[in-house]
């Protein structure tokens, strides 16, 4: 009888020592993850009181991994059979739309469902897909207007590369395609004369705080949108970009790019170049005590129906102002003024050019626009390099700072 226990113990002891490990006082059990890509990420899984638990916990874990690959692996089962049209809706729904945010989802719909599989004059099996075939759909798109060609071939190239990662292709056929050219961006400077007009005009709105920061501090919309009295260090006149406000987006499965809701909310900025500190001329800095002023007042005019999230652009109630009213606002005052239209980005180009009138290096304005990488700045801003015409002058010259 002691034999046979202690057989039994060796085979128990055997079995533990496979799955289960003592190590810093505790015992351990080694784990497995799959990974979205179907990889498999090993680690260790500890804390455990006995070798009974770990061994426990790794049954446990075993049966889910287990599950995992079979879901896993019924999900990427490959069909040779499978045509382009098809793979496209299948990518962009259940691969593509997981990966990316609402807004980025909305431009890669209109790609698919209004560039590309309309522009498909026959369709055919994805694995027989080639350059030829591609260019034909492409030059279809291409005519829609200056920037589809681009477009498409951008999320195009993007769904065939992950068509060669499951296996449906072997070889990306995009890259031999022919490219499109993004058009190049037009960028509208207002003379010192015109923009001294503008500057006029804006006073005398509600938006003149908001025009300001994005001609001298060249934010973008939505990070103007999203700036909190909190972010303004007075005493040092800086302005930091810490987030941004913009469209969440929800678009119903399978509906293409019907919206099915639709909210402002905040997010962080466009790149992690954007989390920047900027100096701002005096002028903003009085502004925004005048815009306090305003908003304290609307606090408590409206009482509880006022809505305090800290914004500097808000409602009267305290509510956000809609993605198109700043832009709205600028289209009447030009208009109004016989100015030619102008959007806030089009103020965040001119802030770029007062800068590179003054000799700023390329590479500073590139941070202070808060661009990705300085390639973006130098696309956008080559053609202006050796214009001479100062804009900046009338700035604290015409515009000084005045004494309440």
């Amino acid at each position: 009888m002691d034999a046979i226990d202690t057989g039994e113990n060796m085979k128990q002891s055997e079995k533990q020592r496979n799955v289960a490990f003592f190590e810093n006082n505790g015992w351990y059990h080694r784990t497995k993850t799959l990974c979205p890509d179907g990889s498999v990420k090993y680690s260790k899984k500890g804390g455990f009181a006995n070798a009974r638990d770990a061994e426990r916990s790794y049954r446990q874990h075993e049966a889910a991994f287990r599950e995992d690959y079979r879901r896993f692996h019924l999900a990427n089962s490959v069909d040779d059979n499978i045509s382009l049209r098809d793979y496209l809706t299948y990518w962009f729904e259940e691969v593509y739309s997981e990966r990316i945010e609402s807004t980025t989802r909305m431009v890669g719909a209109y790609a698919v469902y209004n560039l590309l599989l309309p522009n498909m004059e026959y369709d055919i099996k994805t694995k027989y897909v080639n350059a030829d075939y591609l260019n034909s759909v492409l030059d279809n798109a291409a005519k829609i207007s200056p920037s589809a060609g681009n477009t498409a071939r951008t999320i195009l190239y993007i769904a065939m590369k992950d068509a060669v990662v499951e296996g449906f292709v072997k070889n990306n056929p995009v890259i031999s395609t022919k490219p499109y050219r993004r058009p190049k961006p037009k960028v509208l400077i207002l003379g010192k004369d015109k923009l001294k007009v503008l500057l006029c005009a804006a006073r005398e709105t509600e938006w003149y705080l908001e025009i300001l920061l994005g001609l001298f501090c060249g934010l973008r919309k939505g990070e103007i949108m999203g700036l909190k009295f909190s972010d303004f260090d007075l005493e040092e006149d800086t302005v930091t970009v810490n987030r941004q406000v913009g469209p969440e987006v929800k678009i119903a499965r399978g509906s293409g790019y019907k919206i099915e809701k639709y909210e402002l909310v905040e997010k962080e900025p466009k790149t992690s170049n954007s989390y920047r500190t900027i100096r701002m001329p005096g002028i903003i800095s009085e502004e925004l005590v005048r815009r306090k002023a305003l908003i304290d007042f609307n606090r408590q005019r409206f009482g509880d129906g006022y809505r305090d999230g800290g914004y500097i652009s808000c409602q009267p109630n305290g509510l956000l102002h809609s993605m198109t009213a700043l832009n709205t606002a600028l289209t009447k005052i030009c208009s109004r003024n016989s100015l030619p239209h102008i959007t806030v980005h089009g103020l965040r180009h001119m802030y770029a050019t007062i800068l590179i009138e003054q000799g700023v290096p390329l590479v500073k304005i590139s941070a202070l626009l808060g661009h990705s990488s300085i390639h973006t700045t130098f696309e956008y801003y080559c053609d202006m390099m050796d214009e001479n015409e100062n804009i900046l002058a009338f700035m604290n010259n015409a515009f000084p700072v005045e004494d309440d």
